[in-house]
C-alpha cells in the first residue's frame, strides 16, 4: 500500500479480540485524503469492528491508528466525532433521534455542545437546520418529526448530520440501502464534493452498481485481516470479491422450475392511485422476484397481499379460494408469510436470543399445556442454523452479537421454519455480502416446493441470481416480465427506469 503524507488516516497491524474470538489480526489500511476507499468483506469478517474502532465505540488491543498524522485513541464516539471522524451507521435509527424533529436532528451537535446553554432560539435553529438541508439537496419540513418519515428520509438526514460535523474521515456504511435511485444519486454527487475538499471516504458496500459508481479504490477484508487492495484507473472487481472471499465466483445458473400450479392470483389489484390494475400468479415451486425503483410499488404489492393495507380495487385468490385477509394474523393463518425489510425495525428483537427470535411467531407449537419446549425451540433453531451457515455459538447467543448479514439470516430462518403456500420476502439480501446472499439464495430456492415465493428486490443483479420470473413495477403497473432463461440485463434496466428498450437484448 502507498504510504505518503496525503493519507489522513492510517491503520496499522490494529488487533481486537472479544475473549477467544481474535476478530482484527493485525490490519493495515491507508485512507487517503480525497479518495473514496470501499471495503468489502464477508460477514464476520471483521469491518463492523474495525469501523467501531475508528469511530470510538471499541477500543483496540493492539496496534496504532493515526488521523493527520497524530496518534488517533478516542476515549468514545463523541471524542471521535470532536476529532474529526463521523460515521453513518448502517442502522439508521442510530444516526437519527426519531422523537425530535428534523431541525433539532440535524443541529443536535450544536444543542449539546459545551456552553450551549438551556434555552434554544427555534427560529434561529431552524434557519441553520435549512442551511444544512440545502447543503445536501434535501427538500424537506425541518419542523417534521423524524418519527413521521420514511426510511429513505430518515437515511439522508442522517447523512446531512454528519455532514454538519466537517468530517476530516466519513465513514458510510451500506448507506444507500434504503436510497431510490435519485437518492443514491444524490448522495454520489455529495461524496464528489467531498472527494473535492480532501475528505476521506471510507464506504462500505457491496452493491456493484455503487462500487462502479464511486469507488477510487477498494479494500477486501477476510477473516479479520485486509487480504486485497485494489486500485489504479481500471478496478479489478472480480479481484476484489476473489480476495473477499477466498475463492472464485462462479457464475449462477439457475435451472428454470417447472411451471404448477397456480398459488397466488391477483386480478385487477390497483397499486398506487392512478396506475393501472395489475394481474399476477404465482406459481407453486417458482421464485418470482418483484423488482422496481423506491415508490414503484413492490412495498404496496407486499403489504396488499400480506393484509398490511386495504385492497381497494379488483380480488385475490389464494390456493383457487377468496383471499382478503383483514390484517397480518390473518394472513399467517392463512400460509402467507412476509419476512420485512429494515430488520432493526420490523424484525429483530434485541432482548431475545437467536432461538426466541427465529421461533417468534410459532411458539404455540413448541408449546405444551403452556410451557414452552425449549428443547424442541433450540432443536429447530440448530436446524435452520446448519441450513443458512449462521455463523454463532449456539442458539442461546444474544441476537446483538451477530453481524448484521447473520442477524438478516435468522429473520429469514423465522419464516422458514413452518411450511407456507406463499413466502413474501421484502429485501432479504439488504445488509448481507456477496457470499452470504447466495447462501440464502440457494436455501430458498432449494425450499421453494409446495409454496409460491415471491421475492421484492431493488438490484437487478439480486433478481437475477435467485429468480425463476422477474416481474418489473414502474410507477405502480408491470413494466415488463423476464423469464429465465432469457434474462437480458439492459431490457431489464429499461423497464425499471421506464425507457423503452429498443433492441435492449439485442
Amino acid at each position: 500500500m502507498d504510504r505518503d503524507d496525503s493519507c489522513v488516516c492510517r491503520v496499522s497491524g490494529l488487533e481486537k479480540s472479544f475473549g477467544k474470538n481474535r476478530v482484527l489480526k493485525g490490519v493495515d489500511l491507508d485512507l487517503p485524503a480525497g479518495q473514496v476507499t470501499v471495503l468489502m468483506g464477508a460477514n464476520g469478517a471483521g469491518k463492523s469492528t474495525l469501523v467501531k474502532v475508528l469511530c470510538g465505540v471499541h477500543h483496540a488491543d493492539g496496534g496504532a491508528v493515526t488521523l493527520g498524522g497524530a496518534d488517533f485513541a478516542p476515549v468514545d464516539a463523541a471524542d471521535a466525532i470532536a476529532q474529526g471522524i463521523v460515521t453513518v451507521h448502517q442502522s439508521i435509527d442510530d444516526g437519527v433521534i426519531p422523537d425530535l424533529d428534523v431541525a433539532s436532528n440535524l443541529m443536535l451537535d450544536r444543542l449539546t455542545a459545551p456552553g450551549a446553554g438551556f434555552f434554544v432560539n427555534d427560529r434561529a435553529l431552524r434557519r441553520a437546520a435549512r442551511q444544512v438541508a440545502a447543503s445536501m439537496q434535501l427538500d424537506v419540513d425541518v419542523t417534521r418529526p423524524v418519527s413521521e418519515m420514511g426510511v429513505a428520509d430518515r437515511q439522508m438526514i442522517a447523512i446531512a448530520r454528519a455532514m454538519a460535523r466537517a468530517p476530516r474521515l466519513l465513514i458510510l456504511d451500506e448507506p444507500t440501502s434504503s436510497l431510490s435511485a435519485t437518492e443514491a444519486e444524490r448522495l454520489f454527487a455529495l461524496i464528489d464534493r467531498l472527494r473535492g475538499q480532501g475528505v476521506a471516504v471510507l464506504y462500505i458496500s457491496h452493491r456493484m452498481s455503487d462500487i462502479r459508481r464511486i469507488a477510487d479504490r477498494i479494500v477486501s477484508m477476510r477473516d479479520g485481516q485486509v487480504a486485497g487492495v485494489f486500485e489504479g484507473e481500471v478496478l479489478d472487481y472480480e479481484a476484489a470479491v476473489t480476495a473477499m472471499l477466498g475463492h472464485a465466483m462462479s457464475d449462477v445458473d439457475n435451472t428454470p422450475a417447472i411451471a404448477s400450479a397456480p398459488i397466488l392470483r391477483l386480478n385487477g389489484v390497483r397499486l398506487l392511485p392512478g396506475a393501472a390494475p395489475v394481474d399476477l400468479t404465482a406459481h407453486a415451486g417458482e421464485v418470482l422476484a418483484i423488482t422496481g425503483l423506491l415508490g414503484s410499488g413492490k412495498s404496496a404489492l407486499a403489504e396488499i397481499v400480506f393484509g398490511l393495507r386495504s385492497l381497494t380495487t379488483g380480488n385475490m385468490t389464494l390456493d383457487g379460494a377468496g383471499y382478503a385477509p383483514r390484517d397480518a394474523g390473518e394472513a399467517v393463518a392463512r400460509g402467507v408469510f412476509l419476512s420485512p425489510k429494515d430488520r432493526g425495525r420490523n424484525a429483530v428483537v434485541p432482548d431475545f436470543d437467536i432461538s426466541d427470535n427465529m421461533t417468534l411467531p410459532f411458539l404455540k407449537s413448541f408449546s405444551r399445556l403452556s410451557l414452552l419446549g425449549s428443547a424442541r425451540q433450540a432443536k429447530a433453531a440448530n436446524r435452520m442454523i446448519g441450513d443458512l451457515g449462521i455463523v454463532c455459538q449456539g442458539p442461546g447467543d444474544a441476537i446483538t452479537t451477530l453481524s448484521g448479514g447473520n442477524q438478516q439470516k435468522v429473520m429469514i430462518a423465522r419464516w422458514l421454519l413452518q411450511p407456507s403456500r406463499v413466502l413474501l420476502l421484502d429485501e432479504p439480501f439488504q445488509g448481507v455480502d456477496i457470499g452470504a446472499r447466495r447462501d440464502i439464495g440457494r436455501h430458498i430456492r432449494a425450499t421453494a416446493g409446495g409454496r409460491a415465493t415471491i421475492v421484492f428486490v431493488s438490484e437487478i443483479d439480486e433478481a437475477l441470481e435467485i429468480a425463476d420470473r422477474i416481474v418489473v413495477l414502474y410507477e405502480g403497473q408491470v413494466a415488463g416480465e423476464h423469464r429465465a432463461g432469457a434474462f437480458y440485463p439492459a431490457a431489464l434496466v429499461a423497464d425499471v427506469t421506464g425507457k423503452i428498450a429498443d433492441e435492449a437484448a439485442a
